[in-house]
C-alpha cells in the first residue's frame, strides 16, 4: 500500500527541501508544488511533495495514519483519532448530493 504522509519543510533549496514528518527526515522534490517557505506542510509521496497542506489537513491526516497504525497493531478503539467525525452523522459532499426536487 502506498500512502502519502504529511511533512513540514525544514529548509528549502533549489527545487528541493529537507522535510520532517512522522519521525523521519527526507529530501523532497518540490517540482509539483513550487518553492515553499520553511514551516510549510506538504504531502510527501515517493520522494516528492505532491500537494501543499494546511496545518489542519496535516493534523487530520496524521490522526488517520495513527488510527491505521493502531488498527494494524491490534487496537480496536480508533474513535479518538477522528474527533471531527465522532458523535455526528456523516454528510455527503455537496457535489454528491442529489439535485433538489
Amino acid at each position: 500500500m502506498c500512502i502519502g504522509i504529511p511533512m513540514r519543510v525544514l529548509a528549502a533549496g533549489e527545487g528541493m527541501a529537507l522535510c520532517e514528518g512522522r519521525g523521519q527526515r527526507e529530501r523532497l522534490n518540490l517540482m509539483l508544488v513550487g518553492a515553499q517557505p520553511e514551516g510549510t506542510w506538504v504531502l510527501a509521496f515517493q520522494g516528492s511533495a505532491v500537494r501543499v497542506l494546511s496545518e489542519a489537513e496535516a493534523a487530520a491526516t496524521n490522526d488517520a495514519l495513527d488510527a491505521l497504525a493502531a488498527v494494524l497493531a491490534g487496537g480496536e478503539a480508533v474513535e479518538g483519532f477522528f474527533a471531527d467525525l465522532a458523535g455526528r452523522e456523516p454528510e455527503l459532499p455537496e457535489h454528491l448530493r442529489g439535485a433538489p426536487s
